[in-house]
């Protein structure tokens, strides 16, 4: 499917700090963005979401059924599945399948994602249903937890719509990486900054500036009460900008 059919975001805020980054961006600017909606043929929604040189396909699934946990409560539930492709990073990985268990760091992921998700639909009326979210990393270059929530959004917009239950969204939410790296802050770091970060900040906001999850460590050093607070500011600012591009790949025409 050609790149050209999805929507491209490189927002630039005004500067925070003069010096640019490796690739050319200003400490507070978004890696260039562009989400391909429909991205799968048989995915009830899906996307293609690429940030900088991120990729993550993401695809909701709709099934009348729930957990046993849940059976009988008239309530509904979203739940999210993550993994990478063996040769998305620089040298293979093994799949987890042959393993035979899921590595703690994608049960993380996999938990924040389904939280993020949840934190946006009304359940109770969402029926019987379980929603997922297969989010699968085909090329990771830093911030692949942050572009896996971003496009599953999509994804689940996507799919309610297409069944008549868009009402049941309650808001939007996305997500961006925020670090240290030599004493500056920036947003939205691949691997080689994220790599070198001091301080590594993932932000998970809703459009009514609440948030489901700051996910803030110190690597190197400790940061201060006000260092956090910048790097809040930081990724607020640049999930504002997600959510405009959302907005585009949620309202395009099927197969645009």
């Amino acid at each position: 499917m050609p790149w050209g059919r999805g929507t491209r975001i490189g927002f630039q805020m005004s500067s925070v700090a003069a010096p640019h980054r490796p690739d050319g961006r200003v400490p507070n600017q978004l890696r260039p963005v562009k989400i391909v909606p429909d991205y799968l043929k048989f995915a009830e929604g899906s996307v293609l979401i690429r940030v900088g040189d991120t990729r993550v396909i993401c695809a909701a699934t709709i099934e009348d059924r729930v957990p046993g946990w849940m059976r009988g409560k008239g309530s509904g539930w979203v739940t999210a599945e993550y993994s990478m492709l063996p040769r998305a990073g620089t040298e293979r990985s093994q799949r987890e399948s042959a393993r035979g268990q899921i590595g703690g760091r994608t049960h993380e992921i996999q938990r924040l994602i389904g939280r993020s998700l949840r934190g946006v639909i009304d359940l109770s009326r969402l029926g019987e249903r379980t929603i997922t979210l297969d989010c699968d990393v085909i090329q990771a270059d830093g911030g692949t937890r942050t572009a896996s929530i971003t496009g599953a959004y999509v994804a689940l917009a996507r799919a309610l719509n297409r069944y008549g239950m868009g009402q049941l969204l309650t808001g939007k939410v996305a997500a961006v990486s925020v670090g240290m790296v030599g004493g500056q802050l920036l947003l939205d770091l691949n691997y080689a900054e994220d790599s070198a970060a001091e301080v590594d900040f993932n932000v998970v906001m809703t459009d009514d500036d609440r948030f489901v999850e700051l996910q803030a460590t110190a690597e190197h050093r400790s940061f201060s009460r006000e260092q956090m607070q910048q790097m809040v500011d930081l990724g607020a600012a640049g999930i504002r900008q997600l959510f405009e591009l959302q907005a585009q790949a949620i309202e395009a025409a099927p197969g645009e």
